[in-house]
């Protein structure tokens, strides 16, 4: 295919995942920054020149190893989770560092106590936050009757619904980390399970005539040289068997390897509602004297296409068609896949593209691929009935 394999649009970085290419890590570190507005006030509490030299060079260390052990603690946890002792280390150094600046250097830096409650509220098992999050609001306000009680007032009731609100962030992060393990387990099993079918096929197509081949080079090896007729009988008994077991291993392989368009519309509907994509697939299309090559094909495009939407289109939205069309070649069997996502890279068709294209010629078939003006579309074309067959497009 030719769609950037590494591009993504911003509004599908995934939800705990650490940014895969430079435009995720540019709408991560923006949203990380937006959070970073309540510094404001203790970087211009330095600025000002307030404090004497030795609590100005102080307070910057201090605010420098509260800010980067909290983007430690939130945004390193949230993608690859620390275990619970490095977390409750690095809040426990959270909780000291806040109430320490805060009380030392003035009200201005109180609102280190809300980054202290969102660390709470992410990372933090749901007991453990339901009680944290109330201790540092309370520790927020005692630490403000010191400097400014109508100031810590006024950021208590905002400590604590960031807090909480943090809560169900990191709860969703969560979940999503273990539906992506979960969903690895299950096509795991699935992969297991496929190996050991093919496991009993080949067993039950290859056992019998195997051993039927042992029994007669026994038996050929024990009429040499007296019985050379008998012999050649039974070697020519182990060819015949050889070639039956050749051809049934040469279907069964066939039929492994064979996708079926049916099977694959119903797989991609299953895989673009778990990437979050909104879809219109074709109920199961009537394939009634189509070839099982072209189908093969058709197949084929589909899952390469689906594939593309799901892991680099960034798309949202995903259209799939699959109609009988009358050409000058014949009557096609034509499938369109249309995604509203970031497009192709415009350098030249790539190695899916390319294999998509030889495997639709061999089928007699063609393929389109581009760009549109919205998204990118891919439109697979293989004859609908064999030669010589009279065939009708709708």
């Amino acid at each position: 295919m030719t769609e950037d394999r590494t591009a993504a649009s911003p509004k599908h970085v995934p939800v705990g995942w650490p940014p895969r290419n430079r435009r995720e890590l540019a709408v991560k570190t923006l949203w990380i920054g937006v959070w970073l507005v309540f510094l404001s006030s203790p970087v211009g509490d330095l600025v000002d020149g307030g404090h004497s030299t030795g609590a100005t060079v102080a307070g910057s260390l201090g605010l420098a190893a509260f800010v980067g052990v909290y983007l430690t603690l939130v945004f390193r946890n949230i993608g690859r989770p620390f275990s619970p002792r490095v977390v409750y280390s690095l809040g426990a150094i959270l909780g000291v560092l806040a109430p320490v600046l805060a009380y030392t250097l003035g009200s201005a830096w109180l609102g280190l106590f809300i980054y202290l409650s969102v660390a709470c509220g992410a990372t933090l098992p749901l007991k453990a936050a339901y009680w944290a999050i109330p201790a540092s609001g309370a520790l927020m306000y005692l630490t403000g009757l010191h400097s400014n009680e109508k100031e810590a007032r006024g950021l208590l009731l905002l400590t604590l619904l960031i807090g909480f609100a943090m809560t169900g962030v990191g709860q969703l992060v969560r979940t999503t980390v273990e539906l992506r393990k979960a969903r690895a387990t299950v096509a795991q099993l699935a992969a297991n399970e496929e190996r050991l079918r093919l496991a009993r096929d080949l067993h039950d197509l290859l056992g019998h005539s195997l051993s039927l081949i042992t029994l007669k080079s026994e038996l050929a090896g024990r009429m040499l040289p007296d019985h050379p007729d008998k012999a050649a009988q039974q070697v020519a008994d182990i060819e015949q068997v050889s070639r039956q077991a050749l051809v049934d291993v040469r279907e069964a392989v066939t039929g492994y390897r064979r996708p079926r368009l049916a099977a694959e519309l119903a797989g991609t509907q299953v895989a673009l509602a778990a990437a979050g994509v909104t879809a219109e697939v074709p109920a199961e299309p009537d394939l009634t004297g189509v070839p099982e090559e072209s189908e093969a094909a058709l197949a084929w495009a589909l899952r390469e296409a689906v594939t593309n939407v799901v892991r680099h289109s960034g798309a949202d939205r995903c259209l799939i068609q699959l109609a009988h069309r009358q050409t000058l070649d014949g009557a096609m069997l034509e499938l369109t896949v249309e995604d509203n996502g970031s497009g192709g890279s415009g350098s030249g068709p790539g190695n899916g593209l390319t294999g998509l294209m030889e495997r639709l010629e061999k089928a007699g078939g063609t393929l389109e691929a581009g760009r549109i003006k919205h998204g990118f579309r891919l439109v697979a074309r293989a004859p609908a009935a064999l030669p010589g067959d009279v065939g009708s497009g709708a």
